[in-house]
């Protein structure tokens, strides 16, 4: 099953076991919804969360739609492997990957393309390997700073050089790269500068913990209109081979930038 989610933005997270969550998610604008069964399911909701995991994934959904299972070695990690392997998922997204042997495993056992989430500093350091087997990574920041011992309150400065490593490696594998939650769920400013400055890393798009921030989300990691204009002027100026283009040299490799950067626009 093939899954392309360089197109994909904003991506949401919620409980497996919140119906409500699920219905407002299935009608939202989010590119990928992944419903969780891990972190935000306690332990003795971890078999209800599993079930309806199952049921939502199987009715019709209008974008991609994953299940999180447990981390590789917890009690649960077994049943979640087998649900989400018979299961109508799009793809299966694994927390605190830190082997590339386990993701081979989940991939051949689940049949399905897997997602990484990377959040700790085993994983960061395993992150290139790991990549060779998913389709995504997914910076796990709040696990990665807890990992990192930073102080609350670091922000995700002191995470830079991890985070970078995140992409390097994803783009290393050819693979989409999603930056970590923003935790204030009022701070809408706040989360637009957080993305903002994610897609400067090269993040293609951000998960996110409620449906209030997807338009933000899709605000900031969508081309302006001076982007997207000069990427038309650039692509149409284009030959072939290094020229002279408004007082800069180009050659092929700004043009393909440019047309990823249009094929990304909702205005192109």
């Amino acid at each position: 099953m093939a899954v392309n989610l360089f197109d994909k933005r904003a991506v949401l997270f919620l409980p497996a076991n919140n119906p409500r969550a699920i219905a407002k998610a299935r009608a939202s604008d989010a590119d990928l919804v992944i419903l969780d069964l891990e972190d935000a399911v306690g332990p003795e909701q971890k078999e209800e969360a599993r079930a309806a995991a199952v049921e939502a994934v199987d009715e019709a959904w209008p974008m991609p739609v994953a299940i999180r299972i447990n981390a590789v070695r917890t009690q649960w990690h077994g049943l979640d492997v087998l649900a989400a392997a018979h299961s109508e998922a799009d793809l299966v997204i694994v927390p605190r990957a830190e082997s590339q042997q386990d993701l081979h495993y989940l991939r051949s056992h689940t049949g399905k393309p897997v997602a990484a989430m990377i959040e700790t500093a085993k994983g960061v350091l395993a992150s290139r390997a790991i990549a060779e087997e998913t389709v995504a990574l997914i910076a796990g920041t709040n696990d990665l700073a807890a990992d990192l011992r930073l102080p609350r309150g670091a922000g995700k400065a002191p995470m830079q050089t991890a985070l970078q490593m995140i992409v390097l490696s994803a783009r290393a594998a050819g693979i989409a790269a999603f930056d970590g939650v923003f935790n204030a769920l009022d701070d809408l400013e706040g989360f637009a500068a957080e993305a903002a400055e994610a897609r400067m890393m090269g993040f293609d798009g951000k998960t996110l913990i409620h449906p209030n921030q997807i338009a933000p989300c899709h605000a900031a990691f969508s081309p302006s209109d001076e982007e997207v204009a000069r990427a038309m002027r650039l692509v149409d100026a284009a030959t072939g081979g290094a020229e002279r283009f408004e007082g800069e040299m180009i050659e092929r490799m700004h043009v393909e930038a440019a047309r990823r950067l249009l094929a990304r626009s909702p205005r192109s």
